[in-house]
């Protein structure tokens, strides 16, 4: 792995022991060796956002939160082409790359973000996002930094998941992870009152939250909560 710096995270998570490989601290390091703002882990069911692993604060929590709402981002991107997105100019004039997601993620503070694909031979798993709060390319540096840390955060989700039970999630990716389960409440809520499929469902609850400007989270809330009804 590239960078004296990968090889002090590597060596500091050694010496914190097991409690030092968690998903936090990860997506902590993630954020340090790369040296960003802030930095995510969205993690995909086929080509769905299922959740967030992790995240380092407020707004790279945002950033998940919108590509699990929306469908769309460089998380989601870079997991559906299997590549690394770039985006150093996120506010640059002309079209949006991201039509939904670039005005709330701008509001926020992002001014450029980078998603690189986390995948292990052929299994991809999501993404690691980062963000920058100034506009700018990443270093050559910076972005093999990157790759190396999706790597490492990739092959510890499936060592991890691998020595779960059959059927569960592996304690540690489940204790700081944001995996909705009012959303998939509220789908199966919806799924009933409209007599389709759960993916249907959801379809339906996205599109409910774009619509109106809101995050798919707080919708699900009030259909769980019983204040909304489809």
């Amino acid at each position: 792995m590239p960078g004296d710096r990968l090889a002090r995270v590597l060596a500091e998570l050694s010496a914190e022991g097991e409690a030092g490989w968690s998903s936090v601290r990860l997506c902590e390091a993630a954020r340090d060796i790369v040296d960003v703002s802030g930095a995510g882990v969205m993690l995909m069911s086929g080509d769905v956002p299922s959740g967030s692993l992790c995240t380092t604060n407020d707004v790279s929590n945002l950033i998940e939160e919108l590509q699990f709402t929306l469908g769309e981002g460089p998380c989601v991107d870079a997991h559906h082409r299997n590549h690394v997105v770039l985006e150093p100019d996120l506010a640059r004039s002309g079209e949006p790359r991201w039509l939904a997601f670039t005005p709330p993620a701008v509001d926020a503070g992002v001014r450029a973000v980078f998603a690189f694909p986390l995948q292990v031979g052929t299994v991809r798993l999501g993404a690691l996002d980062l963000y920058r709060d100034q506009p700018g390319a990443l270093s050559d540096e910076q972005h093999a930094n990157a790759m190396a840390m999706a790597e490492l955060i990739a092959n510890w989700v499936l060592d991890v998941q691998a020595h779960a039970p059959n059927g569960s999630v592996a304690q540690e990716l489940d204790r700081d992870a944001d995996f909705h389960a009012v959303v998939h409440n509220a789908a199966g809520a919806v799924s009933v009152q409209l007599a389709i499929s759960i993916t249907e469902a959801l379809i339906r609850l996205r599109a409910y939250a774009f619509s109106n400007d809101r995050l798919l989270r707080d919708v699900a809330e009030d259909v769980v909560a019983r204040k909304l009804r489809f």
